[in-house]
């Protein structure tokens, strides 16, 4: 996407975070994203380590820098991130209205 035109993007629902996150969980992990359930654990149902939710954090920051200028997920925060849930939560919340 031509960096010109990112501006114009609307800001991201709550389901469109999910799907994003499913999406890049999904690439990073090699299954369907529709295998992937808001509740799912990263650790526990997902079987994703550290290195693949660094994978994620930096995806995440990529896409979404490019709607809201200087996105970052904290590493402090990275730890409270459990489940789909938690980090669909956390991005929303980053992102404000």
């Amino acid at each position: 996407m031509p960096a010109e035109t990112h501006t114009e993007q609307g800001p991201l629902g709550r389901d469109e975070v999910l799907d994003l996150i499913r999406d890049r969980l999904a690439d990073i992990l090699e299954i369907e994203p529709e295998g992937i359930g808001e509740g799912d654990s990263f650790q526990d149902d997902l079987k994703a380590d550290s290195l693949a939710l660094i994978e994620l954090v930096e995806a995440l920051e990529e896409e979404l820098g490019e709607r809201s200028v200087g996105f970052r997920i904290e590493d402090e925060d990275l730890e409270d991130l459990k489940t789909v849930r938690d980090a669909v939560d956390y991005v929303v919340g980053r992102l404000g209205p």
